[in-house]
């Protein structure tokens, strides 16, 4: 693997994972997170998916079970545009996600191709033939459309992140709906969803919820529910790997999200003659609690469908969440437009639509 390749006035330069934000080293890191949010910005229309630094950094610090590595285009010292890459280190991995990001003056300037190129000669040297990558679109724009093989949403197809990537060999495999709840309005629906949801679940279903460390009685059961989100959630056209958790990996996650300097609300509804997590929320938000709550995951176990326990711990959460963290005014999150159950909890709930995000795929030849 080379750190270095050029291409006229722009080199292309591996990023240095650097120790602090404020060390030495971190200039063209913070230049990634900038550019990252500027993009989301131009493509969405909307900051709610604004990172911290530190929260990024946070994650990149800790490659336990991930491989996080990035480059970025640069012409003399100007950081033109970055792409990060993000491997699983389970052995039977089979592909490769990342984000590519080109500031948004510097654009079809050859960058996107440049750091394209990079993507996929770490794919071939790792022996993983699936790159697949998201574009962020605003709603309600005009002129024609492309749907994915599922026939649920579509994106522009106009747009100069649809043409790139048609153009580059992807495939359009799935579109997601990023939606938004806001925290600042009324909760009588939330509360009243919330309790309809747990009088029909009945008295097999409990429902709790803790702040990030998992509590060590729950700790095996969460990496259960955690590692059905890999299988049990939609992914349409999109090769999801399997991902293998225990009690170890959910503390290591817990460090990394502390790390991160996030706070995380869990919801969680236990099957009480088992005693397993049927279900799951999570909420977070970084060190600045005036800016947008992500939610993480929502998953409920595929055989424990059926009983309205995606509303209990969304309900739950979103409520909790109001006394925890009154300062940010909205919640932030995706969906797979083909998974109408949990589309249908959120627009009960009040979540409107805020962006788009099409899901892309290629196949290298190895």
């Amino acid at each position: 693997m080379t750190d270095f390749a050029v291409t006229a006035v722009v080199t292309v330069q591996r990023i240095a994972v650097p120790a602090a934000v404020d060390a030495p080293d971190a200039r063209i890191f913070l230049e990634m997170v900038r550019i990252a949010n500027a993009v989301c910005l131009e493509d969405a229309g909307h900051d709610y998916l604004n990172e911290d630094a530190d929260e990024v950094l946070g994650f990149w610090q800790d490659q336990t079970d991930w491989t996080q590595l990035g480059f970025a285009a640069l012409r003399g010292d100007a950081v033109l545009g970055a792409v990060k890459l993000m491997v699983s280190n389970q052995a039977d991995t089979s592909t490769v996600e990342f984000d590519l990001m080109v500031d948004p003056p510097h654009r079809s300037q050859g960058v996107e191709e440049l750091l394209l190129a990079e993507v996929e000669r770490e794919a071939r040297e790792r022996g993983l033939a699936t790159i697949q990558t998201w574009t962020l679109h605003r709603p309600q724009t005009e002129g024609p459309r492309l749907e994915p093989p599922t026939g649920w949403g579509s994106i522009p197809a106009d747009d100069p992140q649809t043409r790139f990537q048609l153009a580059s060999g992807f495939t359009l495999e799935q579109v997601e709906r990023n939606s938004v709840f806001d925290l600042t309005g009324d909760f009588g629906t939330v509360e009243r969803m919330l309790a309809e949801a747990v009088a029909t679940a009945g008295e097999d279903y409990r429902s709790i919820q803790w702040t990030s460390p998992t509590p060590p009685e729950y700790l095996d059961g969460f990496a259960y529910a955690i590692s059905r989100m890999s299988t049990d959630a939609p992914a349409g056209g999109l090769v999801i790997d399997e991902q293998h958790w225990d009690a170890a990996r959910v503390q290591r996650r817990d460090a990394r999200l502390k790390a991160q300097g996030l706070t995380v609300s869990v919801a969680v509804v236990l099957h009480v003659p088992t005693g397993r997590i049927a279900a799951y929320n999570e909420l977070a938000i970084a060190e600045d609690r005036s800016g947008a709550t992500q939610q993480f995951g929502t998953l409920v176990v595929k055989e424990h469908r059926g009983h309205r326990l995606g509303t209990i711990v969304k309900c739950a959460n979103l409520l909790r969440w109001r006394d925890l963290v009154p300062e940010s005014p909205r919640v932030s999150t995706f969906n797979a437009e083909e998974n109408r159950h949990m589309l249908d909890i959120n627009e009960a709930i009040g979540f409107v639509p805020a962006s788009y995000a099409g899901a892309w795929k290629k196949v290298l030849e190895l």
